[in-house]
């Protein structure tokens, strides 16, 4: 479980390529791993942005939002994880339908990425909407639009790209083409706010949900979505679902549940400055 390479994709998004050459083995767009540090920190799910079965590695992007995320972005070329669980998930399935237009909103990038490369090599048609704050925040950029017959990109504040959210040149991009399938992953405001655009058309949409995690193999239950008025797990039945039945607002009361002790958590640590035990064996 060593990192073989380590890059800086923006402000506070890391990129790990690591080995893992039984994950690689059997991964596929739309899986994920549970990773631990050390005996100390606790397990949290990281998409497989990518993997490369011939050198037995996979890609994960980890964005700093708390102090597990913080710790792990401090690892190095050589550190290792102290274990990874994986590849967990259900796999997107990859088919030949027509036209499908993938939107990402910030690090929603990364789990896109595997999806609409596999459909691209499908010979899908592929449509990229990719969005972030502003432009020092995209990511995967040149990655997206290798797999992508158009790259579509929006911030927030018009630094790059269209000005103003993905769902306007969603809308755009709606009006003009014939589109079998759109692909929504980011935040869950973005995600709710594009399936509200796709749905008034009717029109099959997939997100990825990024509930709350604990053990990632259905025992713990703490990833419960609401999705056409049946409970789901998140780490077995999904993460992709059917974003016209999902229930949005009880996903967003539940993913602020632990965001007091999170903050908390994060500054109380001193990674960095010599005084936490993070990092104790």
């Amino acid at each position: 479980m060593k990192i073989q390479a380590k890059s800086i994709l923006a402000s506070r998004i890391v990129k790990l390529v690591v080995e893992a050459p039984k994950i690689a083995a059997k991964a596929q767009p739309g899986h994920f791993v549970v990773v631990r540090v050390n005996e100390r920190a606790e397990r949290i799910p990281l998409t497989i942005a990518d993997f490369d079965r011939a050198k037995g590695t996979v890609t994960l992007i980890i964005q700093e939002v708390g102090k597990s995320t913080a710790l792990i972005n401090q690892m190095e070329p050589g550190d290792s994880f102290l274990d990874i669980l994986g590849p967990l998930g259900a796999p997107y399935p990859i088919e030949k339908v027509g036209t499908v237009v993938g939107v990402a909103g910030g690090l929603g990038a990364a789990p896109l990425y595997p999806k609409v490369k596999a459909l691209y090599e499908a010979g899908n048609k592929v449509i990229v909407i990719l969005g972030a704050q502003r432009k020092e925040l995209l990511i995967l950029m040149d990655e997206l639009k290798a797999v992508s017959h158009e790259l579509i990109i929006a911030t927030d504040d018009g630094s790059y790209g269209i000005k103003g959210l993905v769902t306007e040149p969603l809308r755009q991009v709606l009006d003009r083409e014939k589109v079998d399938e759109v692909i929504a992953i980011g935040p869950v405001p973005m995600m709710d706010a594009c399936v509200k655009v796709t749905k008034e058309r009717d029109l099959k949409t997939v997100v990825s949900l990024n509930a709350i995690m604990v053990d990632g193999t259905g025992m713990c239950g703490g990833c419960r979505v609401t999705v056409g008025g049946e409970s789901k797990f998140c780490c077995v039945d999904g993460p992709s679902f059917d974003g016209l039945k999902v229930d949005f607002a009880e996903l967003r009361q539940r993913q602020r549940y632990y965001k007091e002790q999170e903050q908390q958590a994060y500054h109380q640590c001193q990674c960095g400055t010599g005084g936490c035990q993070c990092h104790a064996k």
